[in-house]
């Protein structure tokens, strides 16, 4: 794969090609969502497997273009667009969704703006973006749907899982890589030590696969919730007096 990564625009790393190996067999025919795209690596790679469309979205217009030029050098057809999270992709159902969402806990405590550090810092336990990405996607996923997230087990392995499940998703670990802190988790290891985010000492860390998959019950409560809402809602009347759903 071909990639051009300006700055301003994260780097595909292991975490990257992780989340990518574990999602290409549940691409095939799939409609997919690629939250926190980056580069797009992960889009085109799922678009290349046999996706059968791909949406990817990122809230960096730098991102985004690189992403869209991305798809382009790798001849992938991957619809990218700009916006928070599924804010681009109201109403819109996927059969799988993933994510990459900066997940290094950040030295303030806070999540930026702007500049280089959006794309890795994610507030004081590094789950500023990937909770948001737990409250939001399993709305987005058609019945039987996957959600696949990639993380650190700094941010806490426990806590993703019984979010999923809170979620109505079947929650399990697919994939586990070992292997010593990276370059930005290394210079913050103190600083996890104070917060209790990494044991004194430890210098190695996993990085997890988890995913998340939409029960058939819940997803008949959805659709049935739905059916109660529209069933609800005023109807419309034409100019001659017709009903209009």
């Amino acid at each position: 794969m071909r990639l051009l990564v300006p700055p301003g625009v994260f780097r595909p790393i292991s975490d990257t090609w992780l989340l990518a190996r574990c999602a290409r067999s549940l691409a095939p025919g799939a409609r997919v969502l690629d939250l926190c795209t980056g580069s797009g690596a992960v889009a085109i790679d799922l678009a290349r497997h046999g996706a059968a469309g791909v949406v990817a979205i990122d809230v960096s217009r730098r991102a985004v273009l690189a992403a869209r030029l991305n798809a382009r050098l790798n001849g992938a057809r991957v619809d990218v667009r700009r916006g928070d999270l599924l804010g681009p992709v109201a109403g819109e159902r996927f059969d799988l969704i993933v994510s990459n969402p900066p997940y290094v806990p950040a030295l303030d405590g806070g999540v930026p703006r702007r500049g280089l550090a959006r794309a890795w810092d994610a507030g004081p336990d590094g789950r500023a973006l990937l909770d948001r990405v737990l409250a939001q996607a399993p709305r987005a996923l058609a019945p039987g749907g996957s959600l696949l997230v990639v993380h650190s087990t700094i941010c806490g392995e426990d806590a993703t899982l019984e979010r999923m499940r809170a979620a109505g998703l079947a929650a399990s670990v697919v994939a586990r890589d070992r292997g010593p802190l990276g370059p930005l988790m290394r210079a913050r290891a103190a600083a996890l030590e104070t917060r209790g985010l990494l044991e004194p000492g430890a210098r190695e860390e996993e990085v997890l696969v988890l995913r998340g998959t939409l029960r058939a019950l819940a997803a008949r409560d959805e659709r049935a919730n739905f059916e109660r809402t529209r069933a609800l809602q005023p109807m419309a009347r034409g100019p001659e007096g017709r009903t209009i759903q």
